[in-house]
């Protein structure tokens, strides 16, 4: 009598969110390196052979966290620089769509802060490297128009002001605690004054 095929294990959306979220967590917490799959199963509340159900290594794992927390990125950024906003208004919502990104993937944020420059030489991980370029791009020609519109000051330093923004912004998620006090947008409200206070044009 032949034998029945055991069912192929398919994960819901949701379930395989909830295990790319606790891996994202380990991640930030321990280091990509430090970071075991019995790891990940243990704090998932699994097997770690279960655990290959659904993904075949900890780079798919964090491959799909990067990835997933960079398109969400994009999709922010690209939706400001194509509004046709002022310097200014663009400065302020690409900081405010940044925090919001911090409240949505604090983890992936801490682990692309950690891990981008050592695992962006790995070709897996090539698209780092051209998202941070992009990256640089898009700040640094905000600054610029600003700067060409007077609306900032004439004698800033445009990179060294967009390192000071960039990791002003991105720090945040050291500390940052989704549900806390402070919303997204109220934090990068108080951001923003402390910073265009200091390269705003003189009148």
């Amino acid at each position: 009598m032949p034998t029945k095929k055991k069912p192929q294990v398919t994960a819901t959306p949701e379930r395989r969110r909830e295990l790319l979220d606790t891996a994202a967590e380990v991640f930030a917490e321990q280091g990509y390196n430090a970071t075991t799959v019995r790891k990940i199963a243990d704090e998932a509340g699994m097997l770690a052979g279960s655990l290959y159900y659904h993904f075949d290594s900890k780079e798919s794992m964090l491959e799909e966290i990067l990835r997933t927390f960079l398109d969400e990125l994009w999709s922010g950024y690209n939706a400001v620089l194509d509004a046709g906003l002022g310097p200014r208004e663009t400065l302020e919502a690409l900081v405010t769509e940044s925090f919001r990104e911090i409240d949505r993937h604090r983890a992936a944020v801490a682990i692309y802060q950690k891990e981008s420059r050592q695992l962006a030489a790995q070709q897996r991980f090539a698209f780092l490297a051209a998202s941070q370029r992009n990256f640089e791009k898009a700040w640094l020609s905000t600054l610029e128009r600003g700067v060409v519109a007077e609306v900032f000051r004439a004698d800033l330093d445009i990179r060294l002001t967009y390192r000071f923004v960039r990791d002003t912004v991105w720090v945040a998620a050291s500390w940052y605690r989704p549900g806390g006090q402070h919303s997204p947008e109220e934090i990068a409200r108080q951001y923003l004054s402390m910073v265009l206070d200091g390269i705003s044009a003189r009148e």
